[in-house]
């Protein structure tokens, strides 16, 4: 996958923590003068090897990097959330992130409260007003969003032309318009190599437990393996854990989401629709340090290397080179413009 900036990955050394609210907060050793971020994860915390890895990822690379002190809270539920963000603001950070859609409001909220601070938000929830139109967030707001139906378009033509089966699956964490959008691009993906395949779509829940929740993973997975899927695609947090745990006991395949997944089932993993969150949130922090930030939307796709999929020494041997020149030729077009991909379904 390109990369939207060359950025390392491996993991910092926490030096000191902290108990808050029913969470966890890690911070570094302060640097003085050094920019100051703070960063509130998302529903799973730190060890989901998915979405919050990839924002604990980003941070360390520009902890190492570009040298800010970086303060980390992991939330317990519900108002932990939105005090965690209070607490970051009230501290006087230079900048604050909020990883995940839930934060929206929230950010929003204290951004008109906190206006001298910087804030970024990961896949941000635009609003819109009674016309329709879309609602621009407070100019001190970072909407960083990612073009998420256009990797995971690549992945449904993956799992058409390698699934030998005119049935595909897919499982989502929260029945959410954010990943209605993994949804709405795999079913294009599909469709487009294979018009007479069909999709069969489930969800683990309409609340952010069904981002935590295997057991609900494993029960849907093992459910569609059983009626004739053999590639199921997740976008379901660590939800997703469970799939995995379905490829394994059939022996059938799974496709990651956000982060590369092959780990998590050996053999069994097609691939894995990967979203530069790790670059986006490394970029928030390096424009603040810089002083160059901007609120406003930032939307990362393929053509920019924000979303992508896996091909290399792990998986490539349960991919043809005719199918993955193809997934490649219909990236390309994708970039151009010629492939549109839908967003909803």
């Amino acid at each position: 996958m390109r990369k939207l900036l060359i950025v390392a990955v491996a993991l910092l050394v926490v030096h000191a923590a902290l108990l808050f609210a029913g969470g966890r907060g890690v911070t570094e050793s302060a640097r003085p003068g050094a920019t100051d971020v703070g960063i509130v994860l998302d529903v799973g915390g730190r060890g989901d090897k998915s979405f919050n890895d990839g924002a604990y990822a980003g941070a360390d690379s520009a902890t190492r990097i570009l040298g800010p002190n970086i303060r980390f809270i992991e939330p317990g539920e519900g108002s932990d959330r939105e005090a965690g963000l209070r607490l970051l603001a009230a501290e006087e950070m230079d900048l604050v992130i909020g990883v995940g859609f839930i934060f929206s409001d929230d950010i929003t909220n204290l951004a008109k409260e906190y206006p001298a601070i910087s804030f970024a938000c990961v896949d941000y929830a635009l609003s819109v007003d009674d016309k329709g139109n879309v609602i621009p967030p407070p100019p001190n707001v970072a909407a960083l969003k990612f073009r998420e139906e256009e990797g995971s378009f690549l992945v449904g033509a993956l799992a058409a032309l390698v699934g030998k089966s005119k049935k595909v699956g897919f499982v989502g964490g929260m029945d959410i318009p954010l990943i209605h959008k993994f949804e709405a691009g795999y079913r294009a993906g599909v469709k487009h190599v294979c018009p007479d395949c069909t999709v069969v779509a489930q969800y683990a829940g309409v609340t952010p437990e069904a981002f935590k929740n295997p057991g609900k993973g494993k029960e849907l997975a093992l459910s569609q393996y059983q009626s004739g899927v053999n590639v199921i695609f997740h976008a379901s947090g660590s939800t997703g854990q469970g799939v995995f745990e379905a490829a394994r006991a059939t022996r059938k395949l799974a496709i990651g989401v956000d982060a590369d997944q092959a780990d998590e089932a050996p053999g069994f993993v097609l691939t894995s629709m990967v979203k530069g969150v790790d670059a986006a949130v490394f970029d928030a922090i390096q424009r603040v340090q810089n002083k160059t930030f901007a609120g406003g939307i930032y939307s990362f796709g393929l053509k920019e290397g924000g979303v992508g999929y896996i091909y290399d020494e792990k998986n490539k041997h349960l991919i043809p080179d005719d199918v993955h020149a193809r997934v490649e030729q219909l990236e390309q077009e994708i970039i151009a413009g010629r492939i549109k991909v839908p967003s909803t379904r």
